[in-house]
């Protein structure tokens, strides 16, 4: 059975293990990193109060009309094209983790520089906590209030994850059908965080400028490297 399945790997159980730890590893430290980052209450509420005004001033506050269309989103599908990129479209697996990754931790400088509570922290402006609202399980839960920041809004990691994922899957799947269907993910995601109050949308425009800023520098040290390996050869061409 182990060998028929790792048929279908394209290094080997021994590099599936590394790129899981790499992963999960990460996820880890991410998330208690997040946690632990500087939780001031009073200018996460003073810059979530910013946003709001910002928004209110734009006539552009659309966060509480999604709030009344869905009450939850999102799903594991982050891993699941990971892992299919992993498996099926190996050579460029590298170059998308290392974006995610990148893109995470920007993010969570500007969690650190930028606490900013998000739009379910002000039911005074008609805000709903949906998770709260659909289930037993709500942000001060055990588990949630330990290994979550509570105003770690600005930017939208969601967001910019779904930027990456939508835009790396539309340029390695084959079908035209699902490439459309990939450019369309990361703006239901986006939807989504706004419609159950976790994100204004200028949280979701910093996160999608986060994963810009993240792939180009990645591109950017991509190309030095390839400019320095093409150096040598140059020179000793006759």
């Amino acid at each position: 059975m182990l060998a028929r399945v790792e048929r279908f790997l394209p290094r080997g159980w021994g590099d599936l293990g590394l790129q899981l730890a790499i992963w999960f590893g990460f996820a880890g430290v991410y998330q208690i990193a997040r946690g632990a980052v500087d939780r001031n209450a009073f200018e996460a509420f003073q810059n979530g109060r910013h946003v709001i005004s910002i928004e209110r001033g734009l006539h552009s506050l659309v966060e509480l009309d999604l709030q009344r269309v869905i009450l939850h989103g999102g799903s594991f599908v982050l891993a699941l094209a990971l892992l299919w990129i992993y498996l099926f479209r190996y050579d460029a697996f590298h170059r998308v983790r290392n974006w995610v990754l990148a893109t995470n931790l920007i993010a969570l400088v500007g969690y650190a520089l930028i606490p900013t509570a998000p739009p379910r922290m002000f039911p005074d402006e008609g805000f709903v906590d949906t998770l709260a609202t659909a289930a037993s399980l709500n942000h001060g839960s055990g588990f949630i209030q330990l290994a979550s920041n509570q105003f770690a809004a600005m930017p939208s990691v969601h967001s910019a994850d779904a930027f990456v994922i939508g835009f790396a899957m539309a340029m390695l799947v084959r079908s035209r059908i699902a490439a459309v269907l990939w450019t369309l993910w990361p703006t239901w995601v986006w939807f989504s965080v706004m419609a159950t109050g976790n994100h204004f949308w200028l949280d979701v425009a910093a996160g999608v400028g986060v994963a810009l800023f993240a792939g180009t520098m990645l591109a950017a040290m991509e190309n030095r490297r390839l400019d320095e390996l093409a150096t040598p050869a140059m020179i000793c061409d006759p």
